[in-house]
């Protein structure tokens, strides 16, 4: 089995910085994807950012690219999502996922789940 915990969350004004983190333990084996995940309320949990094992391939949505940057530390097994020039609609509870077989932007696709992290922007 595999766990997955987020932190770094938090209170932020608009134009602030935040880095989140997220470890994966347990039964980890080498080549996953991981990526990350936001849910908003009374929203659906949409995609945010996915990176490859190695990091050569990664994607964004559009609502966040040029402001989060997704990275890992494959020795640490952790995943990190840096996120910049925050705005007040990016405030949700922020979820990491990892999955064995693909690297999607569709929530489906992966099996594995952290227990979330809120990031809340003030304006």
């Amino acid at each position: 089995q595999v766990q997955l915990s987020e932190s770094g969350g938090g209170l932020v004004q608009a134009g602030d910085s935040l880095r989140l983190s997220c470890a994966a333990s347990g039964r980890t084996f080498s080549g996953y994807c991981m990526g990350w995940f936001r849910q908003a309320p009374g929203k659906e949990r949409e995609f945010v950012a996915a990176s490859s094992w190695g990091g050569s391939s990664k994607n964004y949505a559009a609502s966040v690219q040029g402001r989060f940057t997704i990275s890992r530390d494959n020795a640490k097994n952790t995943v990190y999502l840096q996120m910049n020039s925050l705005k007040p609609e990016d405030t949700a509870v922020y979820y990491c996922a990892l999955d064995y077989e693909s690297c999607s932007s569709s929530r489906d696709e992966y099996h594995y789940w952290g227990q979330g992290t809120q990031v809340t922007v003030s304006s």
